[in-house]
C-alpha cells in the first residue's frame, strides 16, 4: 500500500474553539490555540503543520471563542491551500448552520454541525485533533494502524506516570492495545500491560470511518441525555459496545535521536513560560529546526534582529536566548530569554528568562525576571520585576510557581494610581 494514500483519503478536523482560560489575560483577546508559540509560530501551527505533512490535504477547523485573531493568522499563514489540487482549509465558526439559538454544545456536536461540509470532501477516515497542544506527530502511522486493526475508533495516547495521569482521560487496554475502559480523571489510573507505574491518557486524537462517525453523530445529536462530546458521551459507548484501539504517540512521535516524545499542554501561565524557555536550552526536547517535519506558519516581512553598543554596562547582547526577526537589542542584556518578532529594548534593561510577545517595548533602565510580556506591551523606564514578589502581585498576576504575567491593562492601572 503507498504510505501517502491513506492519508490522501483522510482529512483533519481540529477542534480550535477553546478559550484557555488557565492562561488568564493571555486569552482574553485571542482563543487558546491563537496564543503565541516559539518565537514566531502560534499553538495551531503545530496541529496544521503535523496534518500537512502528515499528508493530509483536507483540513477544517471549527472555532468559536473570540476567534478573530485565529481566523486571521490562519488567513494569512495558511492561504497555500489550492482547490483545484483537490486541497482545502476550511475555516468553520460556530455560525449557527442547525438551529439559529445553537451554538456548539461540545466536541462532538461540533463536527456534527458542519456534516454536509465533511460529506463534500469525500474521504474515507477523519482525524479529530484539538488544536491547542504542542507536539509533532504523523497522523498517517495511526490512521494505518487504525484500518489494519479494523478499529471503530482508534485513539491517540500519551504514556505517563501514573499517578499524574489523574488530570486525563485514562484508558485501560489488553495485550493487543483494545481499550477495555475509558475513565475521565480517575483518582486511581489503571496501569499499562507492560508496567504498574504507568498509565496511557488520552490525546484527544481519535480516528474514525466517516461512515462509522457519521452515523455515530446522528444518533447522538437527537440524545437528551448527551452532552455531545467525544471524551465524556462517544468514546466511551465505543469502548463499551464496540472497538477501540489504542495508539501510543511514542510510535508516531517526530524527534531528533535519542529525544523524548514531546508534548506539551501549555494551558496554564507557568506551563507556557516553562515551554518557551525550554526552546533556549542548549538541545530542547522540541526541535524547531527540523528541516523535515517544518511547523509552518504565517512569517512576516522583517529585517534580521539587531544588537546595538557596546560600552560598559550599555552592550547589546543575548546569551542562552531565541531573538526573533525584527528585534532591537539596544545597550540590553538578554539571558536565557525568548523575543518574539519585532521587540524593541533599550539601554541599561535586563532580561532574564523572559518571554516577551510581539511587538513589546522594553523601556530603560527595566529589569525582568521570569515574566511573560503580552503583545504590544510598553514596559516603562526602571520597572522592576521578578525581584520582590509581593510587590509584583500589587500589579501583576503572578503565578504559584512565581511566573509574573505582564499586560498592558495591567500596567496602566499601575501608572494610574502612582
Amino acid at each position: 500500500m503507498n504510505q501517502r494514500r491513506l492519508s490522501q483519503r483522510s482529512m483533519a478536523f481540529i477542534l480550535a474553539g477553546g478559550r484557555g482560560s488557565r492562561l488568564h489575560e493571555l486569552t482574553d483577546s485571542r482563543v487558546k490555540p491563537a496564543v503565541y508559540f516559539g518565537g514566531k509560530t502560534r499553538i495551531i501551527d503545530f496541529a496544521l503543520s503535523n496534518a500537512m505533512n502528515s499528508g493530509i490535504r483536507k483540513v477544517a477547523l471549527a472555532t468559536q471563542y473570540k476567534a478573530h485573531s485565529l481566523i486571521r493568522h490562519v488567513q494569512r499563514g495558511w492561504n497555500f491551500f489550492r482547490a483545484e489540487r483537490n486541497e482545502f482549509l476550511d475555516i468553520l465558526p460556530a455560525s449557527q448552520r442547525m438551529d439559529e439559538s445553537m451554538w456548539y454544545r461540545g466536541t462532538a456536536d461540533a463536527v456534527a454541525q458542519n456534516v454536509d461540509i465533511v460529506d463534500s470532501y469525500d474521504v474515507d477516515y477523519i482525524v479529530i485533533l484539538a488544536g491547542d497542544h504542542i507536539y509533532k506527530m504523523d497522523y498517517e502511522l495511526m490512521i494505518r494502524q487504525h484500518v489494519e486493526t479494523n478499529a471503530d475508533v482508534t485513539i491517540g495516547c500519551l504514556t505517563v506516570p501514573r499517578m499524574e495521569a489523574t488530570a486525563f482521560g485514562v484508558m485501560a487496554t489488553n495485550d493487543q492495545g483494545q481499550i477495555t475502559s475509558f475513565l475521565e480523571k480517575p483518582k486511581d489510573p489503571p496501569a499499562t500491560p507492560e508496567d504498574p507505574n504507568l498509565a496511557l491518557a488520552s490525546m484527544g486524537i481519535y480516528v474514525f470511518s466517516w461512515k462509522f462517525l457519521r452515523e455515530l453523530l446522528k444518533a447522538d445529536a437527537v440524545d437528551p441525555n448527551s452532552s455531545h462530546d467525544f471524551g465524556n458521551d462517544l468514546i466511551p459507548e465505543i469502548v463499551k459496545n464496540g472497538k477501540a484501539m489504542a495508539h501510543r504517540f511514542d510510535e508516531s512521535c517526530v524527534r531528533h535521536e535519542g529525544a523524548p516524545a514531546y508534548w506539551k499542554d501549555v494551558g496554564t501561565v507557568d506551563a507556557f513560560w516553562e515551554a518557551n524557555i525550554d526552546l533556549t536550552s542548549f538541545t530542547p526536547e522540541l526541535d524547531l529546526w527540523d528541516r523535515d517535519w517544518p511547523i509552518w506558519t504565517y512569517s512576516e516581512s522583517v529585517p534580521p534582529a539587531k544588537f546595538i553598543h557596546d560600552e560598559k554596562d550599555r552592550r547589546g547582547v543575548a546569551i542562552s536566548s531565541m531573538v526573533s526577526g525584527g528585534c532591537i537589542i539596544s545597550g540590553t542584556e538578554v539571558r536565557n530569554s525568548l523575543l518574539f518578532t519585532e521587540v524593541h529594548t533599550n539601554s541599561y534593561a535586563v532580561l532574564d528568562h523572559s518571554v516577551v510577545l510581539p511587538y513589546a517595548v522594553i523601556n530603560r533602565s527595566a529589569r525582568l525576571r521570569k515574566v511573560v510580556i503580552d503583545r504590544g506591551v510598553i514596559i516603562p523606564e526602571g520597572l522592576v520585576v521578578g525581584e520582590d514578589p509581593e510587590e509584583d502581585a500589587k500589579w501583576f498576576r503572578v503565578t504559584p510557581k512565581g511566573t509574573t504575567l505582564i499586560t498592558q491593562s495591567m500596567l496602566d492601572k499601575r501608572e494610574a494610581s502612582l
